[in-house]
Order: structure tokens, then C-alpha cells, then sequence
């Protein structure tokens, strides 16, 4: 299986990481910012560098919409997945196009109120992910998966 994980640096890397026991038996790439963290975290791994900033930067979200289409076009993944967030949005998106899953997991410090992401995304992903019951709650598509630390 092919999956595109595709998720900023810091927090949403950290989640995305934690879930190596999924991906790590799977042929996978990486979508990140250019930060110094995701380099170092990543550094063993195939990443492609997002347009950065992405948070509520109109500019660099169409740069990843166009880099989105590329690299699910070119890298032709069976899942797309993300922790958030903003770069989250263009991939997932591209996922359905390409017969692609897509998977999104709201981070743990969501409880009760989804991420700007997450709302963006919620209509279309395939699968949304919550740590936190009060979350499913109110979302009545989404599934409860527990902590991931």
C-alpha cells in the first residue's frame, strides 16, 4: 500500500509519527514545511517541501493546490492521510480524484470542537478520526480511535 501523510511540522508531525506501527510496513512519502524540525524528524524519510506558511496564507494554499495535484497524480497513493494542518486540506482533497482513501485524524488537543482543518475537511474525507468521544459527539460521521501519543 502507498500512503501520502501530509501534515505540518511540530504537533501534527508528532501524531502523524506515532502512528509509525500503520505506516512504517508501507511504502509511503511525506508532505511537510520546510522547517528544521520535520527535516530532522523526517530525515530517513521521502519528503516533498510544501509552500510555507500555511495557516490562513490564501497565497501558499494555491501553491499546494497545484502541488497537491502533482504529487497525488505523480505518486498515484492508496491513502492520503493527515493530522492537520493546513496543508492537510489540498491533499485530502485530491484523494477522491485518484481513487485514493482519505483519512483525516483530528489532533489530541481537540476535545470538543474540531479544527479549523477539520471542519474544512469533514464533508469530504472518507474517514475522520477523533481521540476524544465528546468530539464524536458532534460530528456523527466521525470515529473515535482513542489517544494516540
Amino acid at each position: 500500500m502507498r500512503i501520502l501523510i501530509a501534515c505540518s511540522s511540530g504537533g501534527h508531525l508528532a501524531q502523524a509519527l506515532a502512528l509509525e506501527p500503520w505506516w512504517g510496513e508501507h511504502e509511503r512519502l511525506w508532505v511537510t514545511g520546510p522547517t528544521e524540525d520535520a527535516r530532522m524528524k523526517l530525515r530517513d524519510e521521502r519528503v516533498i517541501e510544501c509552500a510555507w506558511p500555511t495557516q490562513r496564507n490564501l497565497p501558499n494554499l494555491a501553491r499546494n493546490m497545484v502541488l497537491a495535484r502533482r504529487v497525488v497524480d505523480e505518486w498515484r497513493p492508496d491513502v492520503v492521510f493527515s493530522t492537520g494542518a493546513a496543508v492537510a486540506v489540498p491533499f485530502l482533497r485530491q484523494a477522491r480524484r485518484v481513487g485514493a482513501r482519505s483519512i483525516f485524524l483530528e489532533t489530541i488537543d481537540r476535545i470538543d470542537q474540531p479544527s479549523l482543518t477539520g471542519r474544512l475537511v469533514y464533508p469530504f474525507v472518507d474517514e475522520y478520526l477523533t481521540q476524544w468521544d465528546q468530539l464524536t459527539e458532534k460530528l456523527p460521521r466521525a470515529q473515535t480511535v482513542g489517544l494516540v501519543l
